[in-house]
């Protein structure tokens, strides 16, 4: 008795284009930049080959680059010269992000310019916000009063130009609040892009090393999600949908992508942060020669859009965007 079905009859190499599900596109792609308020030319970026620190007055030749090859978003991270308690340059209309901003509108208006708004790489402390005596007891980022902060700097963001605010401290009513202060200051039509499922993840140590943002006492588990808990995570993201958020991110991707397929359900589009960690082990692999590098790459972006990310921040953005030619 011969078998009626017969999956293999699908996956004939004529047939497979015509049935694929998934199909990544250069639209999918987001690429993170790092913006270095004190660097005179590129500075490569040791633990993630292939990227680098750009200066300000190059972000816009960079950003060009990016634009010409189909990339059509930026993820901004900035590495100003000064850091205090307070990450006043964060939101210094002046600052290194809000200038890389204008300079990339002002030369490419239809490049899409997101900006990560936290603390971490404007603090001396390298904490998300302000810190201060915890119930705990010891030092830890302080909620309420980081709030107000995190106001300033989205704000100064959208003043400079910004189509989409990200903030990424994962504080509590943070997209409220943000969403109240843009409001209040005439910037209704720019969007939040929540980091609203972000863990506290061991593949973060390269993207420290390229933001200068580590951390000079604590950690941060008592903010960023425990990669453990399924049900929190998608609760964090449900509160951020409540709150106004107009896209969601699940942050680090791979790894998570049972939580990036619940939290697609909730309807909202949904972002998917292939992380620094993640980039390096690749790129690490691929160097040795046990893995071929295109290939995975395109992989895992698709495994990742297929689970339900309507974007996809990833380093490999300007690579992919040539493979997919």
């Amino acid at each position: 008795m011969f078998l009626q079905r017969r999956m293999r009859r699908v996956r004939s190499r004529t047939i497979q284009p015509l049935l694929c599900e998934t199909i990544l596109t250069r639209n999918d792609l987001v690429a993170p930049l790092f913006v270095d308020e004190t660097a005179g030319a590129p500075v490569p970026i040791g633990s993630m080959p292939g990227q680098s620190r750009y200066p300000i007055d190059g972000i816009a030749a960079v950003a060009g680059k990016f634009w010409e090859h189909g990339i059509r978003a930026v993820l901004l991270f900035g590495v100003p010269a000064h850091k205090d308690e307070a990450a006043t340059s964060a939101y210094d209309p002046g600052g290194v992000v809000q200038q890389a901003v204008r300079k990339i509108k002002t030369a490419y208006p239809g490049m899409v310019v997101i900006t990560d708004v936290c603390a971490c790489e404007y603090t001396s402390h390298g904490h998300c916000g302000i810190v201060g005596d915890s119930r705990c007891g010891g030092q830890d980022l302080l909620n309420d009063e980081s709030l107000l902060l995190m106001n300033k700097i989205a704000v100064s963001h959208a003043e400079a130009g910004a189509d989409i605010v990200a903030p990424s401290c994962m504080l509590d009513g943070m997209v409220r609040s943000i969403r109240t202060a843009l409001d209040e200051d005439g910037y209704e039509e720019v969007l939040i892009l929540s980091y609203s499922t972000k863990f506290s993840s061991a593949l973060y140590g390269p993207f420290r090393e390229a933001a200068e943002s580590g951390y000079s006492f604590g950690d941060r588990t008592t903010y960023q999600m425990n990669p453990a808990n399924g049900r929190e995570a998608f609760l964090e993201s449900q509160l951020d949908m409540e709150e106004g958020a107009d896209i969601l991110m699940v942050k680090p991707a791979g790894p998570y992508l049972d939580v990036l397929a619940e939290i697609a359900t909730l309807g909202l589009p949904v972002a998917a942060f292939q992380v620094s960690g993640e980039y390096a082990m690749i790129k690490a692999a691929a160097e040795r020669g046990w893995i071929k590098e295109k290939e995975t790459v395109i992989e895992m972006l698709t495994c990742i859009k297929r689970a339900g990310a309507d974007l996809i921040i990833t380093y490999f953005a300007y690579d992919a965007c040539g493979w997919l030619e």
